[in-house]
């Protein structure tokens, strides 16, 4: 797994560094939240051949789910075992100067290799343009116009990034989510 986590984070580096290349020298105001989920839940029952399988959370709630074949190992998880999943949601804002670029995507995916317990890791990011329609009167909150006419709020970390800021001003909206997954052998008593 450590491989996996490793070559995502290499290329969620490289999707952010991608993103940026275009942007001017001169630094320019960025505001963004981000989020990080985690949850831990033990296989009670798989079907290996009909790749299956269904897992039980600490609460007590049991959900069932099909694999893909993409996933790689799968014959290797056990009743008993642990998944541990995490999830990352991150929106970042970077006020821009006219000329800068639509909109530009990236996806980077790693896998456990073969004969490591079941891993894998998947980061998507996505960079569109767009216009400040609103902001909050206590600047915690920005609204955004894309360029097909979609509106969004967000939620901004630091309210000071928006001192110099004014409806009509153009942004650059990056959405990054990553999700991440990995089988840990049960605790041996």
């Amino acid at each position: 797994m450590r491989r996996a986590v490793t070559a995502v984070l290499g290329a969620v580096v490289g999707l952010m560094l991608a993103s940026a290349a275009w942007a001017d020298t001169k630094p320019l105001p960025a505001a963004g939240a981000a989020v990080v989920i985690t949850a831990k839940v033990t296989v009670v029952g798989i079907d290996i051949p009909g790749r299956v399988i269904t897992v039980k959370a600490a609460d007590g709630t049991q959900a069932t789910y099909r694999v893909s074949k993409d996933v790689k190992n799968f014959d290797q998880v056990k009743v008993g075992d642990i998944i541990v999943a995490k999830y990352y949601e991150a929106v970042a804002i970077r006020f821009t100067k006219p000329g800068a670029p639509e909109a530009a995507a990236g996806e980077a995916v790693a896998t456990a290799t073969p004969g490591e317990l079941p891993a894998g890791a998947e980061v998507k990011q996505v960079t569109i343009k767009a216009k400040i329609t609103a902001i909050a009167k206590d600047k915690k909150h920005i609204t955004v116009q894309g360029p097909e006419g979609n509106k969004a709020t967000f939620k901004v970390k630091d309210p000071a990034a928006l001192t110099n800021v004014k409806v009509g001003d153009d942004v650059s909206l990056t959405y990054t989510e990553g999700f991440a997954i990995a089988v840990e052998p049960p605790k041996k008593k």
